[in-house]
């Protein structure tokens, strides 16, 4: 398990939930991000989304499909997910599934800046060892905590120059209506999915 929590003095607490949202921007700043698609929104405080990020050699890539919730309570903000099942994304050729147990971020105002917290249990799968699973743990996290810091620094000048800047869906559920509507039904548990397809020992 990963916890990381630290304070940016020059980042408001809104523009942080909106780096963590935005999913045009994440295109932006995060390097490892190979495919991420919205699958659908069970309601306007959760959704189901496929996210698929690249790997350094020789792990292979690994992707996930995870159910995401937020709650906006002003001074304090959380979002967290946990992997789930759905008919139509079966594990890919290629990728490893991998599993987040319980991923979760919380994001409290301050008089100047944010207290940004970060915990993750995720399982790479995959037959991993464990030395070198802690290895990229205990590399990566850090990392994205600082490219969250610069990416939400250059986020409001982002958003303002693209051309719906308040498509904001997180913040206004109305702007949810038009998306696909999840039915649990198609979401099956975890005990049901055929891990393992692949590991990092195949060529």
């Amino acid at each position: 398990m990963v916890k990381i929590h630290t304070v940016f003095q020059d980042v408001n607490a809104n523009t942080m939930f909106d780096v963590l949202h935005d999913p045009d921007y994440r295109k932006q700043w995060d390097e490892h991000m190979m495919m991420s698609k919205e699958i659908g929104y069970l309601n306007p405080n959760n959704d189901v989304g496929y996210y698929a990020l690249s790997c350094p050699a020789p792990v292979k890539n690994r992707d996930f499909v995870l159910q995401r919730s937020w709650l906006d309570m002003g001074d304090e903000k959380l979002i967290i997910n946990h992997s789930v099942n759905h008919k139509d994304y079966a594990p890919r050729k290629g990728f490893i599934r991998a599993v987040s147990y319980l991923t979760g971020f919380v994001i409290r105002k301050r008089d100047t800046g944010c207290f940004l917290g970060y915990i993750s249990q995720t399982d790479p799968k995959g037959k991993l060892p464990s030395w070198l699973v802690n290895k990229i743990t205990q590399k990566f996290a850090p990392r994205v905590v600082k490219k969250l810091k610069r990416a939400a620094e250059g986020y409001e000048e982002w958003k303002f120059s693209q051309s719906n800047p308040m498509n904001k869906p997180w913040i206004y559920p109305e702007l949810t209506l038009d998306s696909p509507r999840i039915n649990v039904s198609d979401c099956n548990n975890l005990g049901h999915i055929k891990q393992d397809v692949e590991t990092d020992e195949e060529n």
